[in-house]
């Protein structure tokens, strides 16, 4: 006979990892993305303010974003806008005195899948393709067959990166993955074990034991990913620190 709570177990919504597979291919700010919309209190903000305008503009603004998103969305799906705009934003302005052979602003001719959404302060354009997703703040005035001119914050030309589409997953993004699921499960309740039998699988957790490597590990995932949750994200977002006092993640609320 199945054991009632093996059965749950195995069928949590944090135990198949290949659930968490497109976290390998997430950039910077779609992870950051991942953490905060995992935070009880961001959840309750998009719950109580998401359709009054001016205290959703509010409560966005503590969590270090220009609008509210839908955290029951995943990075896939969802277009958070951060504040003040992120390094890896490629900024475009029509070029005003182009050369004779200036690149023009080629709307169809950006590889992957397009989609345009305001952010409450301009018009961003988003390009995803297989691993990769590239983001772009255009500029009024801005048209298809425009010369163009690409503009970065503080040199980030020469440090932004995407995953690389077919490439083998990084340990960083592994590692990433790890943190996710196992937070996800720490929050579904589950114990330790029960976390690293998800992970690794049940025969890497048959020799548990108190002191283990093992335990230690899962420990260190649940935690990190907990730091993440609760303000560590944003420096990935390269946000300052999270606000102090009653917008703290322990805070009492009124």
């Amino acid at each position: 006979m199945v054991d009632p709570q093996l059965y749950a177990h195995h069928h949590a919504h944090w135990y198949p990892t290949a659930a968490y597979l497109y976290i390998l291919w997430l950039d910077a700010l779609a992870l950051t993305w991942e953490y905060l919309r995992r935070h009880p209190d961001y959840r309750f903000d998009w719950l109580r303010h998401h359709r009054r305008p001016q205290a959703a503009q509010f409560a966005a603004h503590r969590w270090g974003l220009r609008l509210l998103e839908d955290p029951n969305l995943d990075a896939r799906d969802a277009h958070p806008a951060w504040l003040p705009g992120h390094a890896s934003v490629v900024q475009l302005y029509p070029d005003a005195d182009p050369p004779a052979d200036a690149a023009v602003f080629a709307f169809w001719a950006i590889p992957g899948h397009k989609q345009l959404l305001h952010d409450g302060k301009g018009l961003v354009l988003i390009a995803r393709s297989p691993g990769r997703c590239q983001r772009y703040a255009l500029a009024p005035g801005l048209e298809d067959g425009v010369a163009v001119a690409h503009a970065y914050r503080g040199g980030a030309a020469a440090r932004v990166r995407g995953p690389i589409p077919g490439a083998r997953p990084s340990p960083s993004a592994l590692l990433e993955l790890h943190t996710l699921q196992a937070l996800d499960a720490a929050l579904a309740g589950a114990s330790l074990h029960q976390i690293a039998e998800g992970l690794f699988g049940e025969d890497a957790a048959a020799d548990w034991y108190a002191d283990g490597g093992l335990r230690s590990k899962v420990r260190r995932l649940v935690h990190r990913g907990d730091a993440l949750m609760h303000g560590g994200y944003r420096h990935l977002a390269q946000l300052p620190p999270l606000e102090k006092g009653r917008f703290e993640g322990n805070a009492k609320r009124p």
